[in-house]
């Protein structure tokens, strides 16, 4: 889990009640003190930003709703952790926010993709008769 940012402002200022920017996320589920902090989340660039930028407030408009997520996805662009945080937010899974450059929706996608092709790479291994090698391709 994540260890919490620190802020000059609180997660919760600008964000939806009980959300926390990807690198606070361990202060929500009681994780605090150094040595819990993982080494994949010490190095994240929205360590520096706004909890806000990566959650939305609520009744949020449409167009503020995009500008703000790609706000976010500039942070991650530029963050030397983007896979690490995103295949965090994609074990989990996370259902809100922008966390390794995409938004809950995204990721959905992606987790959707993911669930596809496994199922296609268990019914092609299915398909290989016993005791034959599948040729590689």
């Amino acid at each position: 889990m994540l260890h919490p940012i620190e802020s000059t402002k609180s997660a919760t200022d600008q964000s939806v009640p009980g959300q926390f920017s990807p690198s606070q996320h361990g202060q929500q589920n009681g994780q605090h003190g150094a040595g819990d902090d993982s080494p994949w989340h010490s190095g994240a660039a929205c360590r520096r930003d706004e909890a806000g930028l990566f959650f939305a407030p609520s009744k949020e408009p449409t167009a503020a709703r995009l500008a703000r997520e790609e706000a976010a996805k500039r942070v991650c662009a530029r963050c030397p952790v983007l896979l690490e945080c995103r295949e965090h937010a994609l074990a989990q899974p996370e259902p809100y926010g922008v966390w390794g450059g995409l938004t809950a929706a995204e990721r959905r996608v992606v987790l959707a993709r993911r669930r596809r092709r496994e199922m296609e790479l268990r019914a092609d291994v299915q398909r290989v008769p016993r005791g034959h090698v599948a040729a590689a391709g």
